[in-house]
């Protein structure tokens, strides 16, 4: 039988927590569900998870500092953020803390399982290889030698254009958030760091236009979406 994955809820407003876990639960995760940020890092310490689920806003502890610990300990354990707030502000936090998805209740439930998956998926990838190469289509990118190729056809792309391509493969097939992406490679989330990525992706896009399969999609309000084939 295949183990269920084990998810860390911390969540402080009780009905809302409560209809989570069992809609989760529901849809074939294991929850362990703590009402505040203290609780949720005494569940941390004692069980080993798949994904954590943390609201931002709570009392006790919130869910920047307890993303803080549970980072300090391992750093590739997925996190998403959930929280009643669209503030910029909050993204940021979250992304520099190291979250790989956010989400501003209230949201449709379909989206986070979606959500859930597309993270497990990209953290099973990751956990299987350290990725060597990215097939995209007709393209081979191996990202350890900023190298792009396309038949004989080798590119050397720079280190900002091999990062930002790194960072959409990880996403492949999904959206890359782009206040992600800005922290990570431009430590910074300005006008003009934003108007350098879009640059960027603009580059990425002539790069890649031997392959008509292949296109980077602007999600307005979201971030980018690299779209290849599936492979089979």
């Amino acid at each position: 039988m295949v183990r269920a994955p084990k998810i860390l809820l911390v969540e402080d407003e009780s009905n809302f927590g409560s209809v989570l876990k069992n809609y989760l639960e529901l849809s074939n995760y294991s929850v362990d569900w703590a009402e505040n940020g203290e609780k949720g890092w005494l569940y941390f310490k004692k069980e080993q998870y798949d994904l954590c689920l943390l609201d931002i806003m709570m009392p006790v502890k919130d869910g920047v500092t307890l993303a803080r610990e549970i980072r300090s300990v391992n750093k590739d354990l997925p996190i998403i953020f959930l929280t009643a707030k669209g503030e910029k502000e909050d993204q940021i936090r979250g992304y520099k803390v190291g979250a790989d998805d956010y989400l501003t209740k209230p949201f449709d439930t379909e989206l986070l399982l979606f959500k859930i998956q597309a993270v497990l998926q990209r953290q099973n990838r990751g956990a299987r290889e350290e990725v060597q190469e990215f097939e995209l289509g007709g393209y081979r990118f191996v990202p350890a030698k900023r190298q792009l190729s396309f038949g004989s056809e080798q590119i050397r792309l720079s280190p900002k254009e091999n990062s930002l391509l790194k960072a959409l493969c990880r996403y492949q097939n999904d959206i890359m958030p782009r206040q992600l992406a800005l922290i990570e490679i431009w430590k910074n989330d300005d006008y003009f760091a934003t108007r350098s990525m879009d640059v960027y992706i603009a580059k990425l896009r002539k790069l890649l236009r031997k392959d008509a399969s292949i296109s980077i999609e602007n999600i307005h309000g979201a971030g980018y979406q690299l779209n290849t084939p599936e492979r089979s």
